[in-house]
């Protein structure tokens, strides 16, 4: 009778810590990351259809330290606020860029790179990129970025064409549509060693600097936010962030 007992007793134990386990398991927390997928080289869809890139291996690295379950969800750039207030995921990795306009319908973490502005163009033809030098030329930017506003406010007298997404503004610059593209330094820098961007170069010095890029979460989620900071303060002290920024550049842009 005693052994039976302590058999049952075990086994007992044993279930409890069984479920103990699980339970930690099914409490991990689980975070659904927007991003746009056509932005590279910092997030776009592989032949595999799997979602690739700078920020996609930053969001996976946030979610390791965060010991969190991630899963992604591919968004139109032009819908990713709306959907993100919508609750279709609870955050945009994204290389969304830190303004004011944009905090008045989400918070942002603190950084997790800095970016600029630079124009390219057509190797061996001469751009002045000054107001007077872009009157009457055609430009490109993204809907709905800081290059679009910036071409729009800066320089009236040019015709600016917005696309959906960068890489149309790309192929209509390839095309001869376009004198000029302006865009995030480091995705133009990576078209440029494509095939498809060879012809080009970039022209003058950047525009603009100092952008900061953050992670967007719903207004008032300060406990995902708060977490995202330290995550982002985790792996740039441990080298995690290193190793990220070598595999896509060869210069920091933290």
């Amino acid at each position: 009778m005693v052994f039976s007992r302590m058999v049952k007793g075990a086994a007992l134990a044993a279930m409890a810590l069984i479920g103990l386990t699980a339970a930690g398991a099914s409490a991990a927390e689980k975070i659904r990351i927007g991003t746009e997928g056509a932005y590279p080289p910092f997030n776009t869809v592989d032949a595999k259809g799997e979602l690739q890139g700078f920020d996609i291996d930053i969001a996976k690295a946030l979610c390791a330290k965060l010991k969190a379950e991630c899963t992604f969800v591919k968004q139109d750039w032009d819908g990713i606020i709306p959907a993100l207030n919508k609750r279709k995921f609870d955050a945009i990795v994204a290389s969304m860029s830190i303004t004011e306009e944009r905090k008045k319908a989400v918070d942002f973490t603190e950084r997790y790179y800095t970016n600029k502005l630079q124009f390219i163009g057509k190797k061996g033809v001469s751009i002045d990129t000054t107001v007077a030098g872009l009157k009457g030329k055609t430009v490109g930017a993204q809907r709905a970025t800081i290059s679009g506003d910036w071409l729009e406010k800066n320089r009236p007298g040019a015709d600016v064409k917005l696309y959906d997404t960068q890489e149309n503004a790309y192929l209509d610059l390839s095309a001869g549509r376009l004198t000029a593209i302006l865009a995030d330094a480091f995705v133009n820098y990576e078209w440029l060693q494509s095939a498809a961007g060879k012809d080009f170069e970039f022209k003058g010095g950047p525009v603009f600097d100092g952008d900061l890029i953050g992670i967007a979460v719903r207004k008032g989620d300060d406990k995902l936010r708060t977490k995202l900071n330290k995550a982002i303060k985790d792996i740039v002290a441990d080298g995690t962030y290193a190793k990220i920024n070598a595999k896509y550049f060869p210069f920091p842009i933290y």
